[in-house]
């Protein structure tokens, strides 16, 4: 835990007692803080009286003596509209913040130079986080991994001048910390997600772009307009960001993706990196951004060329994303429940020749339309959850489909019809391009559920 010793004395509220939210209470205490917790969930509450937190209703407690608001990045901050906590801190006059922010804060008065290494993106995030904290292993370092990738910052050990934090960062919880202040900031990519969060999708990318303003030295994905134009806003802010590319090789100051190689441009040089072919938890051109990001983020390890390679072929990948969950016979079993809209979706479908795709689930805005040039590489497709009626129509005789409701009757279906195919390598494809919620608590409940399933499958015998 990183007790949050730069609020020592101060009188501040937590509200949303889930994981972070509990831990954050935990590590404040620990500083030394004053600390009152609220939950509208009742079983929350009591987990936290039980712990020996201090729970005080937030609807009638006195704000004038607060200090700050700590609030869940699961609550509404501006959208649809503001929490009602929200709307209390305000007009008492309370800061707003996150536990990202505590941890920079706390950072920042005990190791500020420790190496910090944020990363985002629409897409894409929770792979390079995992991939950056690898290659920093891979040399050695001591890592501590956490953020929206699963474990909560503050659960993580203190910063230190010879620990390494990398830390994925969801908007909602960039939204929550306007100090955000990494050695190293990656921003990926944008597209259209959360909107109904944030607005708009401008809003969306201005939240996204503070992660990188205030960083020392920023990593940014030069492939979509919104990050182009953030890149372009800190070089005309007299900064110099390195940017990754897989659209474009030519670009200057960079790591891209040409071909399958990896490519580190620098002062009109180009050094080869590695060939990503044949590494298959870096399989498609999105894993190229991702690879080229993390590799950015080393700095100057980044140019020990050898042992950088070496860190990339020995990553095993993120559960959830493009996961080959194994084989039988010649069908390959692929979990990527993290693909939990179309442009996730998208990646998948683009590093495979042709899949057995099962889909669906809480749609997001936009559907599965973005996805029709890729419809010629689905041979068939399953449809699970809410959206399948409506993913049935934007497919409509595309190709043939399936109503399968649920994982238990899509997966077998799916497994069966790959099994008879003539294709060499058939691929059986979990990627939903929809958010679990109707189904499941969240994407990770939902690919251990298919993973349960295809690994029964591959262990029957044969003919069963």
């Amino acid at each position: 835990m990183t007790p949050v010793t730069a609020y020592k004395d101060k009188h501040v509220a937590v509200f949303g007692l889930g994981g972070s939210g509990f831990v954050t209470a935990q590590a404040l205490v620990a500083g030394g803080a004053r600390v009152i917790v609220w939950d509208d969930n009742e079983h929350a509450r009591e987990k936290a009286r039980a712990a020996g937190l201090r729970i005080e209703n937030l609807a009638s407690a006195d704000w004038s003596g607060l200090d700050s608001l700590i609030l869940s990045p699961g609550v509404p901050l501006t959208h649809p509209a503001p929490h009602w906590t929200v709307l209390k801190a305000k007009a008492a006059g309370v800061e707003i913040i996150g536990d990202i922010e505590l941890f920079c804060r706390e950072r920042r008065k005990i190791a500020p130079k420790s190496p910090f290494v944020a990363i985002t993106g629409t897409n894409g995030k929770s792979t390079t986080t995992a991939l950056v904290a690898h290659l920093f292993r891979s040399f050695g370092y001591e890592v501590a991994v956490g953020g929206n990738i699963g474990t909560p910052i503050l659960a993580l050990s203190p910063p230190a001048p010879d620990r390494v934090h990398v830390v994925e960062c969801s908007s909602f919880q960039i939204d929550l910390a306007p100090t955000l202040d990494p050695t190293v900031g990656i921003l990926l990519n944008v597209t259209p997600d959360h909107l109904d969060r944030h607005g708009t999708i401008e809003n969306y990318a201005a939240i996204k772009a503070r992660l990188v303003r205030q960083a020392d030295q920023a990593v940014i994905g030069a492939d979509d307009r919104f990050t182009r134009a953030i890149a372009d806003d800190l070089r005309a802010a007299g900064l110099r960001p390195t940017l990754v590319s897989v659209e474009s090789p030519t670009i200057e100051n960079g790591v891209v993706l040409d071909g399958a190689h990896l490519v580190r441009r620098a002062e009109g040089r180009s050094s080869d990196i590695a060939d990503l072919a044949g590494i298959a938890s870096l399989r498609g051109a999105h894993n190229g951004q991702n690879a080229a990001a993390a590799v950015a983020a080393l700095g100057p390890l980044g140019f020990e060329l050898e042992r950088v390679a070496k860190g990339l072929r020995s990553f095993p990948g993120l559960a959830h994303r493009l996961e080959e969950v194994g084989r039988k016979g010649r069908v390959l079993f692929v979990n990527d429940s993290k693909a939990t809209n179309a442009d996730a979706a998208e990646k998948a479908l683009l590093s495979f020749d042709k899949v057995f795709w099962i889909l669906g689930g809480r749609a997001k805005q936009g559907g599965i339309e973005a996805l029709r040039p890729l419809f010629p590489k689905v041979v068939k497709a399953y449809l699970i959850g809410e959206a399948s009626e409506a993913f049935a129509k934007t497919i409509g005789d595309a190709f043939p489909f399936e109503l399968c409701g649920a994982l238990e009757t899509a997966v077998p279906r799916a497994s069966a019809d790959a099994e008879a195919s003539a294709l060499a390598e058939p691929v059986v494809l979990l990627s939903p391009a929809c958010a679990s919620f109707d189904q499941f608590s969240d994407f990770e409940k939902r690919g251990d559920r298919f993973r349960e399933i295809a690994k029964a499958i591959i262990s029957a015998p044969t003919g069963t």
